[in-house]
């Protein structure tokens, strides 16, 4: 079947931009989104990254301000996990998990952290997917799929829920 053939091959090759190709620039908020918009794999347009959402990021506390009215890598690489994560986390979540993976760490290492899990997952998916299977076959394949989300989900949020408790803590001794 040609489309999953197709989706197999993306999977297998699309990627993120690295660190060190992210522009050396300040990027303004347009050119920001238009940059974001090619950095993951999605079908059918997604759901677009807007300057609301970013404005919103930096208010969570997800996302540092800009300097000025410019972007930089820390804020390209901030967002191109911030997107890939809000696919199947909240909100307060992905803080979470960004806050307890940054610590101590600078920004580059963190995304090259984000990076490999990331291209961990999609290659682990792709080993999956068949392109011989036949349309009778996608129904078994699909449930697969969405069972093993299910599981990765549930392991997942376990496991920030014994994250966020110490958050909390610490958050108590710094008032």
């Amino acid at each position: 079947m040609e489309e999953l053939e197709e989706l197999k091959r993306r999977l297998e090759e699309e990627r993120p931009m690295v660190w060190d190709s992210f522009p050396d620039i300040g990027l303004y908020m347009d050119q920001v989104i238009s940059y974001i918009s090619r950095q993951l794999i999605s079908y059918d347009g997604g759901e677009a990254l807007t300057p609301a959402m970013v404005n919103n990021y930096i208010k969570d506390g997800l996302l540092p301000r800009a300097e000025g009215k410019k972007y930089n890598k820390t804020h390209l690489g901030y967002l191109t996990a911030i997107c890939a994560l809000k696919q199947v986390l909240s909100v307060r979540d992905t803080r979470t998990l960004l806050e307890n993976g940054s610590a101590g760490r600078d920004p580059e290492k963190l995304y090259a952290a984000f990076y490999q899990e990331l291209s961990l997952a999609l290659d682990c998916t792709a080993e999956v997917l068949d392109p011989d299977l036949s349309q009778e076959d996608l129904p078994r394949l699909a449930l697969r799929l969405a069972l093993r989300s299910y599981a990765d989900k549930l392991a997942c949020q376990r496991i920030l829920s014994l994250i966020a408790p110490q958050e909390e803590k610490q958050e108590r001794r710094k008032k």
